[in-house]
């Protein structure tokens, strides 16, 4: 088992040293594409494992947990390792017709490996002080995939991008110290007991606060999101995409895993708290989203409103809010990092992304307008695609739970993505150009037009097949908040063989 699981974590980086040592040579950009079709199968072979075995965990150099490193897998995290590989591998063909050779030899595929390494390790670690080295190696790369290409926006939003992430990345740490020396152990298993046991819970409930905070910066919710709308618009368009649909998410998976498995102990204290940081981050993204005219501002605003969403399943913590919630999460990556491809694909037409500069695709490129409608209506909450499911399961838990004001905040914040997916449709698809030129796709040469829209095709056919057949992935997604709500598997799997 220590080997599935060490696998995807292994290939990304293994990718990357040879993507470093190749990237003077022309055609080196697929060596990460290459790389990326192995860790998708090896992500592959871990969910296989993890949907046998129900939880499946690994002590790295045989030291027992919880003493040494930890790898674990349960449904949540098999489902994280592999919705990751297959952006990856999405984004790496995508950027083989944006990431020219200057960039290639400032190692952008050595740095897009990386980060994909430490998204995985981030998913599948089992203790906290590795979670923070993960976010460490992600936010080196992402910070070098921010500043390639040299640009002043560029530099400017990675600036900010780095320095609010340092501040989390600080308190995190701050947070892990306190935590050992409350308790004398950092692996998530053990935490759970500890926690619980401990004879001061108000210390533990100033940690959590601390942890809350930490994991909130990384996630982008209210109040602490500004730093993502400033930074997303500026690197090229494949680190935007996939910043945009794995960064937060892992920020997002460190509150899940921690509000479920570790501070359990004052629930009625912490996940009121969550509660209306889902609703405020659902509003404030949303609203931001409606005040742009920028194609990526509208969206990366849209991430913020998208995380409240997600917040909201672990805020409400029954068992049909969470599963709607790991929905949620899964169906948004797919969804979000599709848009910023599509983005990608309308700026090469029109020359700009700023909305009131472009026009004409609907007739020029009708194809692209259809890719685009698909995320977009399921972004929006549009029956049948994915993310009608995900809207309507947490409107249902919150009434269920009587919250009839968040349900109608949900609905509200749902109402307004239709807003911002309907000006992008009118500004840059449905009304003529500015200039009145007509950009056509075959504008574009074969190559780099099929590398282009190859992955948007297949993740705009992934979201219509999540929504038309949607019973095997809200099974799925019951299973994993079942495993969220009850760790006794998780907890005796990791710490199996310890003496107690």
């Amino acid at each position: 088992m220590s080997w599935i699981l060490a696998l995807p974590i292994l290939a990304p980086f293994l990718t990357a040293a040879l993507a470093f040592l190749l990237r003077n040579r022309r055609g080196s950009g697929w060596v990460s594409v290459l790389g990326a079709a192995l860790s998708l199968v090896l992500a592959v072979r871990l969910l296989l494992a993890v949907l046998e075995h129900g939880v499946i965990a690994g002590q790295m150099s045989a030291w027992p947990a919880p003493f040494g490193i930890t790898l674990v897998a349960d449904y949540l995290s098999a489902a994280m390792v592999l919705i990751t590989a297959i952006i990856s591998l999405a984004v790496a063909i995508w950027a083989m017709a944006e990431i020219g050779q200057t960039s290639t030899r400032l190692g952008w595929h050595g740095l897009f490996q990386t980060l994909i390494g430490g998204v995985s390790g981030a998913f599948l670690t089992g203790d906290l002080f590795n979670l923070y080295v993960w976010f460490e190696v992600l936010l080196i790369s992402s910070f070098g995939l921010l500043v390639i290409g040299g640009r002043r926006q560029a530099i400017d939003g990675a600036v900010k991008y780095v320095t609010l992430n340092l501040i989390s990345t600080v308190l995190f740490l701050c947070a892990a110290g306190l935590t050992y020396g409350a308790t004398g152990t950092l692996n998530m298993a053990d935490l759970h007991r500890a926690v619980a046991a401990h004879p001061d819970p108000g210390l533990m409930t100033v940690i959590a606060v601390m942890f809350m905070l930490a994991f909130g910066l990384k996630a982008a919710v209210f109040p602490l999101f500004f730093w993502l709308p400033a930074s997303y618009h500026t690197p090229h368009f494949a680190v935007s995409a996939v910043f945009a649909g794995l960064l937060t998410k892992v920020g997002v998976y460190a509150l899940i895993r921690s509000f479920t498995l570790i501070f359990t102990h004052d629930q009625g204290y912490t996940h009121q708290i969550l509660l209306w940081t889902a609703c405020l981050t659902m509003l404030s993204g949303v609203l931001g989203a409606a005040a742009q005219s920028d194609f990526r501002k509208i969206l990366s605003f849209h991430i913020v409103s998208q995380i409240g969403y997600m917040v909201l399943g672990l805020a409400l913590m029954s068992p049909l809010a969470l599963m709607g919630g790991v929905f949620y999460l899964l169906h948004h990556i797919i969804v979000k990092a599709n848009l910023f491809l599509i983005a990608g694909v309308s700026r090469r037409l029109t020359g700009s992304s700023d909305l009131y500069a472009i026009g004409g695709l609907y007739r020029s490129a009708p194809l692209l307008a259809v890719l685009f409608l698909i995320p977009a209506f399921s972004l929006a909450g549009f029956p049948p695609l994915s993310g009608f499911w995900a809207k309507y399961v947490l409107v249902r838990a919150s009434l269920d739970a009587g919250m009839g004001l968040v349900a109608f905040v949900a609905l509200l914040t749902g109402l307004l993505t239709i807003y911002s997916m309907t000006k992008i449709w009118a500004e840059a698809f449905w009304k003529p150009h500015p200039n009145g030129s007509w950009p056509r796709l075959s504008d574009i040469p074969a190559r780099p037009r099929w590398l282009m829209l190859a992955p948007i095709i297949v993740l705009a056919a992934m979201t219509v097949l999540i929504g038309i057949f949607p019973q095997p992935f809200i099974s799925f997604a019951t299973i994993g908040a079942g495993q969220l709500l009850d760790p006794a598997a998780y907890i005796e799997t990791v710490l199996r063989g310890r003496a107690s």
